[in-house]
């Protein structure tokens, strides 16, 4: 399957399909198998790479 990655409008990046996420420091990061996971776009969340609803609280507006 294509991976397929969606900004939503002042959210995450919603990545879809299978593929391997790395922390900043190289280790990879369990996704648990899921099929869909969203990323961080705000900078705000407590679990980077993966978004945790941060971007809600702090009213996140994408450019």
């Amino acid at each position: 399957m294509t991976v397929k990655i969606t900004a939503r409008p002042n959210g995450p990046y919603v990545v879809e399909g299978e593929c391997e996420i790395y922390d900043s420091k190289g280790a990879k990061i369990d996704t648990g198998g899921r099929p869909k996971i969203a990323l961080c776009r705000c900078g705000g969340s407590a679990t980077k790479p993966l978004c945790d609803g941060t971007h809600s609280k702090i009213g996140f507006q994408a450019s």
